[in-house]
């Protein structure tokens, strides 16, 4: 995986404007669907059961991100990610705050064993919970984690046979075989609320058009990790604010240039 792939992966995305339908939280909609308009992507919010399956089968990604949880949006995900499986849609699985309750516990493990993901994204602790490891996890936003990271996605990516990623101050991914490290990325981005599951929705639309999923997921974190050091470094006299509409700016403007000068990713 060389920066030259990421560049040409970041090109189809704009190029092909894949269709990525999400149904996710009531706090991040808006941010979601201004990210994907920014990179290139077109979005979707479908959360009605009674049209999910119909607009999984003609998006070319759907993302599941269990953020603000209730029965009805519940119902539609298992609708959707159905769906998905059946039509060779990629699904991808947002599991927020898996493990701050019973009830988002459960909702994840049971979208897990129901849902085939192409590829699954949290901070390790909700990678943890996800994988039955005992890490604590203290609301929907907590990133703290312990243990071995790198070893903790390569196993969960080999048990549940997906890609599997977690996201931090380095983010790691795998398949189980090969494994990623992305050092891109700034602190800043744990100030703006949503900047995680944006990012799963970003995963979306570069799987949606590459043939090899891990390459994609890669990709992926390495445009949004340096669209992320660009907002940082133009902002870095202001605050949060600012960054969150330079962050827009930057995935609208990022560009192969950039790409091979800042990303860092290692192959281990």
């Amino acid at each position: 995986m060389n920066t030259e792939k990421v560049a040409s992966l970041l090109a189809k995305v704009r190029e092909e404007n894949p269709l990525v339908h999400n149904i996710t939280n009531v706090v991040v909609t808006n941010f979601t669907a201004n990210g994907l308009l920014s990179l290139g992507a077109s979005p979707v919010m479908a959360d009605s059961r009674k049209e999910v399956a119909d607009m999984a089968k003609i998006a070319k990604a759907v993302v599941i991100n269990i953020g603000t949880l209730n029965e009805r949006t519940v119902e539609a995900m298992h609708l959707a990610g159905k769906s998905a499986n059946q039509h060779g849609v990629p699904v991808l699985l947002d599991p927020v705050g898996a493990g701050a309750t019973p009830f988002r516990t459960d909702v994840t493990q049971k979208l897990i064993s129901e849902i085939q993901f192409t590829a699954i994204r949290g901070n390790a602790a909700e990678i943890a919970n996800v994988a039955g490891e005992n890490w604590t996890v203290k609301g929907v936003d907590a990133g703290a984690s312990q243990g071995n990271v790198s070893e903790l996605v390569k196993k969960t990516a080999q048990n549940l046979n997906t890609v599997v990623i977690a996201t931090g101050k380095e983010d790691i991914v795998s398949d189980g075989v090969t494994t990623y490290a992305i050092a891109n990325g700034h602190p800043i981005l744990t100030k703006v609320t949503g900047t995680g599951c944006l990012l799963t929705s970003v995963i979306g639309a570069f799987i949606a058009v590459s043939d090899n999923t891990l390459e994609g997921c890669a990709a992926a974190l390495t445009v949004y990790g340096v669209a992320a050091e660009l907002a940082a470094e133009k902002t870095a006299s202001e605050g949060p604010g600012s960054f969150q509409i330079e962050f827009l700016n930057q995935l609208n403007k990022i560009s192969k240039y950039e790409i091979l000068e800042f990303s860092r990713i290692e192959k281990f």
